[in-house]
């Protein structure tokens, strides 16, 4: 099978992307027992392990004119006039690129969560994050193996783009380990989750909605790992260093907002960029989108203390206040029992199948 860099869209990626690095890496002398909740997520994060070969059905295949079966209308340019003067055949070639833009995207960040996660490992002090540390860097290398097998279905996939580059770059250079944090346990993957269960709750593709499900599944015990940590270092903290991450913050979520773009899809079909990029961002499916980004992300910040008036101002602005208090233990408990009922359902047809055959009835009730 070809590289998967050989499908990219977009000409002359460079094969190799080099940050440099200037950090403490810190040995844990103590080896205490460690925070009771923390030492809870270690042992979860071990027994929830998965094999992203076995637990997917990678038998099954895309739509060949709508690859995860996401409705129309969900699509930014939908309705306009663009969208309007494209045939049957245009129309379809719209949808399989800027859905493998996005999982193309999903995979880059997995990615930075992988190099993040081990960056972790060795900077933060105490023995039980780099213990949860190391269980989320196999999370993260598994969720490559399962995009990368996703996306080689499209047969075109694209590089980062600029905006979530330059967000990974300053969490790798900055030398302060709970900046990483921040960048990625936080922001990155709190808007991760949110466009996952997009396509797990919205798509009727069941190999999109399985990879999903299963991946959400790790990444909300992710979150879980960056808010106990840094709720309990932010308290210790001078208000002018907190001030300073919020800052941070406030520009790392405009930044992230800000990426949906797809200025990559509109130069790869030969479409009017700027007129696309504008009408992307006066669709009101996108809008909506951009907003429903953040129902993760405000929470957490809430939780672990960056609450100072200069966020606050800055999700007003965002529009994503009403967030603030979601429950997110909810969430994460949700995100786990969906992607076990994904495991029901493929025991159920695996066992009917086992019986002598899978009739439609049998079929139409595990795609309940």
């Amino acid at each position: 099978m070809a590289s998967l860099r050989d499908t990219y869209a977009v000409p002359d990626i460079d094969k190799h992307w080099t940050v440099p690095q200037e950090y403490d890496v810190i040995f844990d002398w103590e080896f205490d027992e460690g925070r009771m909740q923390m030492m809870h997520l270690y042992q979860k994060g071990k027994d929830m392990q998965w094999d992203a070969v076995k637990r997917i059905d990678w038998s099954l295949d895309l739509d060949a004119e709508n690859p995860m079966q996401l409705p129309e209308e969900a699509t930014a340019l939908y309705g306009t006039p663009i969208w309007n003067r494209m045939g049957k055949k245009d129309r379809i070639e719209f949808l399989r690129h800027g859905q493998a833009w996005n999982i193309s995207q999903f995979l880059q960040g997995e990615q930075a969560a992988l190099i993040c996660a081990a960056k972790i490992v060795g900077q933060v002090p105490d023995m039980d994050a780099k213990f949860y540390a190391s269980t989320q860097t196999m999370d993260e290398a598994r969720h490559i193996e399962a995009y990368k097998k996703l996306l080689q279905k499209f047969e075109v996939s694209y590089p980062m783009t600029k905006p979530l580059q330059e967000l990974v770059d300053q969490a790798l250079r900055d030398p302060r380990w709970d900046i990483t944090y921040l960048a990625m346990q936080v922001v990155i993957e709190g808007l991760a989750l949110a466009a996952f269960a997009t396509i797990r709750d919205v798509a009727q593709n069941p190999l999109a909605q399985m990879v999903n499900a299963y991946v959400m599944e790790d990444e909300a015990r992710h979150v879980a790992f960056g808010r106990l940590t840094l709720r309990d270092y932010y308290p210790k903290l001078t208000q002018a260093e907190r001030d300073e991450r919020e800052e941070f913050l406030v520009e790392a979520c405009y930044l992230m907002r800000d990426r949906f773009e797809g200025r990559e899809i509109y130069e790869a079909l030969d479409l009017p960029v700027e007129e696309c990029v504008e009408l992307t961002k006066n669709s009101e499916i996108n809008k909506l989108f951009r907003t429903m980004l953040f129902q993760r992300i405000v929470p957490v910040v809430k939780d672990i203390g960056l609450w100072g008036p200069r966020i606050r101002a800055a999700y007003e602005d965002m529009g994503v206040m009403h967030f603030a208090d979601q429950d997110i233990d909810a969430m994460q408990a949700d995100d786990e029992r969906i992607a076990a009922d994904f495991d029901a359902r493929k025991a159920y047809v695996s066992a009917i199948a086992a019986k002598g055959g899978l009739g439609k009835d049998a079929d139409a009730t595990a795609a309940e």
